[in-house]
């Protein structure tokens, strides 16, 4: 079945700035996860969405994408400076015509009699993904939190080799070079393909005798207790990445990343822009006429606020410093109150009288 178009997959046009695809990408990765969707293709379209949003967050992948499709990502994603036009293709400079070649007939080649090697498959474990849900006070202050979760990790009997014993022995179809060759005729002439051997995934060799607790693959799942550390003031929908908590490659590979989603829960009073927090606190007309002081809660604990004799309604108070730590330098953000006034809407034959005095003067 043919890819689908990477801007369509994100949903975004091909104009789309970082910032608005980034913000696409985090609504349909939450949209599709796994443990909130439950839906059959939903862990397809996590993948189909992850892989869109690795090219076109990169300025070089998405630069070739754009030029040349998926052709493109794939002849010059991972060569290093990007794709440069067809500079590579003089004198095989880069491997750039060879890489492109490859592209279209499955992995690399040479010419009639000649040979090309290429390395094993990367063997890099998955990427895995989380959300989690932090208070606000959390979020204001940072904190460590102890979490649980299940990644693929080397089975500790075999120590990752899928053998029992750890024996193994020379891949046959192979003959253990990890790699096998076919001829082709293409519009170019007869050409060389080499291909990862599908038998022992370019390990070269083929285990004699499964490993009976990870069943000869290489990797067992396991519950992981890991401390996540929170930054003071990190915003809420943040995306944090730490790096090999992921699940483990197979046959030696390197593990791959875990990415925590941020969640921060509203508070009842404040709201939070950036390292600012933001409130309205309702005072009576006398307080607002005459001056006084209120009683307002910050993340630093409850403050005496001095109103100014004749406060109008709607006036912004500045609480400097009494905001959140700044997630990136030093010193917090301030608090800002909006003073709203609270007009009686009863009054007993006392007040009114008064009232009606103070009309008259």
């Amino acid at each position: 079945m043919a890819k689908k178009d990477y801007y369509e997959t994100l949903g975004v046009s091909k104009s789309v700035t970082k910032d608005e695809l980034k913000k696409s990408y985090r609504t349909l990765v939450k949209k599709y996860h796994p443990d909130k969707n439950k839906e059959a293709d939903a862990e397809t379209k996590f993948k189909e969405v992850q892989e869109a949003y690795e090219i076109l967050s990169d300025d070089q992948k998405r630069k070739a994408y754009n030029q040349y499709g998926f052709a493109g990502t794939q002849a010059f994603g991972g060569q290093q400076g990007g794709f440069q036009g067809f500079e590579g293709f003089q004198g095989g400079v880069g491997g750039g015509f060879e890489d492109l070649l490859g592209s279209f007939f499955g992995s690399s080649f040479g010419s009639f009699g000649g040979s090309q090697q290429t390395d094993p498959k990367d063997n890099r474990g998955s990427d895995l993904e989380f959300n989690v849900q932090l208070e606000f006070e959390e979020a204001i202050f940072g904190t460590n939190k102890l979490v649980n979760y299940k990644r693929d990790v080397a089975c500790d009997v075999c120590n990752g080799s899928g053998a029992k014993n750890g024996k193994k022995k020379k891949c046959e179809t192979c003959e253990g070079k990890g790699k096998v060759v076919q001829i082709q005729n293409t519009l170019l002439g007869r050409m060389q393909i080499v291909n990862t051997c599908p038998t022992c995934n370019g390990t070269g060799e083929m285990i004699e005798e499964k490993c009976l607790n990870c069943k000869g693959d290489g990797l067992i799942n396991k519950k992981e207790d890991f401390n996540l550390k929170i930054p003071a003031g990190i915003p809420d929908g943040v995306t944090l990445r730490f790096t090999g908590q992921g699940n483990f490659g197979r046959n030696g590979g390197s593990p791959g990343d875990l990415f925590v989603s941020v969640d921060v829960k509203s508070h009842k009073a404040l709201e939070r822009r950036g390292d600012d927090l933001y409130m309205d606190k309702e005072i009576d007309i006398a307080t607002a006429v005459l001056g006084g002081e209120v009683e307002v809660p910050t993340v630093h604990g409850d403050v005496f606020v001095n109103i100014p004799a004749g406060t109008q309604s709607e006036q912004v108070l500045r609480l400097k410093g009494k905001g959140g730590p700044k997630f990136r330098g030093n010193g917090n953000g301030d608090q800002f109150v909006k003073v709203i006034l609270k007009v009686p809407q009863k009054l007993t034959p006392k007040q009114k009288k008064v009232w009606e005095e103070l009309r008259n003067i």
